[in-house]
């Protein structure tokens, strides 16, 4: 957990149609292989796109790196055959004015806005870590560090903080806050949160898969949203130019989060695949899943995982982020790239994670 180590360093020092394709490889689900026969891949007529929604045919592709993207780590490859129903997708990253929405209708409040409970905290960390100060065990949430003027090495514990009132409502900590910015994607959301707007919206975060599925869009195989040429990004995504994390060059218009909308959209009409601000998925983070499921020839709608396994952070339960956001940098992270993919704590938020839904014919069907 990003901000335990933040602490502890202050510290310390579908539904069938005529179209559907048939699929006759072997696929896994998390214990047996089964058959599966086909994949929904055209929208049925009788359904209808929900409003700020964009329906993502059923497809099968190659999910992973290939040695062709030089910049991919270890834990986006091997690239492996998948298969995916069609389902719909939001256009954007969930706003502040539709999670306000929420907020206002439910009363809910978010992870970030709640007061920590040490009991609970404790069971994520090694054993016997001492219980920090009264003073850090406030509600808060991570805040980027924009006036860094130096560092010793490429250690994230020196550009993010742990910043006291820091939430949904205050991104940058108190004395900050969203008026004027109904239009932004919600940051400072953990996974927790979003599985309650999902709940109260009648959605679900979409799976590792589905998410790559509708990054590609009807580009298949590319690096990128737009396809191979890293020469667009500066156009295409709001990312970080210039000296990570020192300088912040506002090439693309934005030198942090901007507004939904504000970059053109993917081949679906999707905005925000790249940069801006990472997205949750329902997966599990396994170091080791790609290799493992690749073992059992092509997966029909994957669904990460039965439990996490992250050898750096062997205590902490993590789901798979993707996207990245406005702090990637070539020089550091290139996680605007389709098959890059993070490990984040259940718990932790920051000011560039956010999220979007998806729903399903079967989902749709049940709310009639």
């Amino acid at each position: 957990m990003k901000k335990l180590l933040l602490i502890f360093c202050i510290i310390a020092i579908g539904c069938k149609t005529d179209k559907n394709k048939e699929i006759k490889d072997l696929s896994t689900t998390q214990e047996k292989k089964v058959e599966i026969n086909k994949i929904l891949i055209e929208k049925p007529e009788d359904v209808i796109e929900p409003e700020g929604m964009r329906w993502v045919s059923g497809v099968n592709f190659t999910m992973g790196a290939d040695n062709s993207d030089e910049l991919a780590l270890p834990r986006e490859r091997p690239a492996h055959p998948v298969a995916v129903d069609g389902f719909f997708i939001d256009i954007t990253e969930v706003t502040n004015e539709q999670f306000k929405e929420f907020v206002d209708e439910t009363g809910y409040i978010t992870v970030a806005e709640r007061p920590i409970d040490w009991d609970e905290l404790k069971k994520q960390v090694p054993p016997n870590t001492p219980r920090p100060h009264d003073s850090l065990l406030r509600p808060g949430s991570l805040v980027f560090k924009k006036d860094l003027e130096a560092i010793s090495e490429y250690n994230y514990s020196q550009w993010w903080e742990w910043k006291v009132g820091a939430n949904w409502k205050h991104p940058e900590g108190p004395g900050s806050d969203i008026k004027g910015k109904d239009n932004f994607p919600v940051v400072h959301i953990s996974f927790e949160d979003a599985q309650a707007y999902c709940k109260w919206a009648g959605r679900r975060l979409p799976t590792e898969a589905e998410w790559e599925a509708a990054a590609h869009g009807k580009r298949p195989g590319g690096i990128y949203t737009w396809g191979n040429d890293e020469k667009e990004l500066n156009y295409l995504a709001n990312t970080w130019q210039g000296e990570f994390p020192l300088k912040n060059e506002p090439e693309d218009g934005y030198k942090y989060a901007a507004p939904v909308k504000s970059f053109p959209a993917n081949s679906l009409g999707l905005y925000d695949m790249a940069g801006n601000v990472w997205e949750w998925t329902q997966d599990w983070y396994d170091e080791l899943y790609y290799e493992k499921l690749i073992q059992n020839g092509k997966a029909v709608n994957p669904q990460g995982p039965e439990k996490p396994y992250n050898p750096v952070n062997p205590y902490e339960k993590e789901k798979v982020i993707k996207g990245g956001s406005f702090l990637c940098n070539k020089s550091y992270c290139a996680s605007y790239r389709i098959t890059a993919r993070m490990p984040q704590a259940l718990d932790s938020g920051s000011d560039h994670l956010g999220f979007r839904t998806v729903a399903t014919v079967e989902m749709l069907e049940a709310e009639k």
